[in-house]
């Protein structure tokens, strides 16, 4: 796909912060930077509530294409969008991004990026067929993390445990529902799962057994399709 040819929803997000700081009063950065926040999470909740059902990946942006989890999240991306109602939604960059808006795409479903504003410049991956740009990234991580039906993680670095460690603190303390969150990868997401088990379950004590059960690790591309499809609609309120 041309990149030409994608939907972008917002094609500035320059603009949106000069609108922003004309409109606040002189010198009042607080104001333009809440101005900014509103405008995107305005049109994020938006743009979402029409979407019903969605599945959100997260990754490495450093894998490339012909690397096993690559091709992993591309295969079951493309089988989420055939075999289910869920649109994919990641942060329409490079690596993992990329491999789940491709699957989504060449099984015919929709694949959306919400991409970021970076000094080095993020270039949307080719596949994405509606993007929606973001300057700051609470806003963005609260979007793809708002009203999905599961979470797919894949090996990643910072960004995926920073990612993971907030929703499943969210799930947790019950700011959103308990919904599916799975770990794919068992060589890459044991070693964690023991760290939260031997250090801060048994030797810390600073959470409890079941929380343990918030996640599912597993390499079984046929469970990670049947847990999405038996996945209940969100209804946080």
């Amino acid at each position: 796909m041309n990149t030409d040819e994608q939907k972008h929803i917002i094609t500035d997000t320059a603009k949106i912060r000069e609108d922003c700081i004309r409109l606040s009063a002189p010198g009042d950065k607080t104001g333009a930077r809440v101005c900014v926040v509103n405008h995107e999470m305005e049109q994020a909740f938006s743009f979402m509530r029409d979407i019903p059902y969605s599945v959100t990946f997260f990754g490495s942006a450093r894998l490339p294409k012909d690397h096993p989890d690559y091709q992993r999240a591309k295969r079951i991306a493309y089988r989420i969008a055939k075999e289910t109602k869920h649109v994919i939604v990641t942060g329409g960059g490079p690596g993992i991004m990329q491999a789940g808006n491709e699957g989504a795409t060449e099984a015919g479903g929709k694949s959306l990026g919400f991409t970021i504003q970076l000094p080095h410049e993020q270039t949307t991956n080719p596949y994405v067929t509606q993007s929606l740009p973001f300057y700051f990234f609470f806003s963005r991580k609260v979007t793809m993390a708002y009203g999905a039906e599961a979470y797919i993680y894949f090996p990643g670095g910072f960004g995926t445990m920073d990612e993971l460690f907030e929703i499943l603190t969210l799930v947790q303390t019950h700011k959103i529902q308990k919904i599916p969150i799975i770990l794919v990868g068992k060589k890459f997401w044991e070693p964690l799962h023991e760290f939260i088990q031997q250090t801060l379950y048994q030797e810390y004590n600073v959470i409890s057994k079941i929380d343990m059960d918030l996640y599912t690790i597993t390499d079984d591309e046929d469970l990670i399709i049947d847990i999405v499809k038996n996945a209940p609609l969100r209804d946080d309120n």
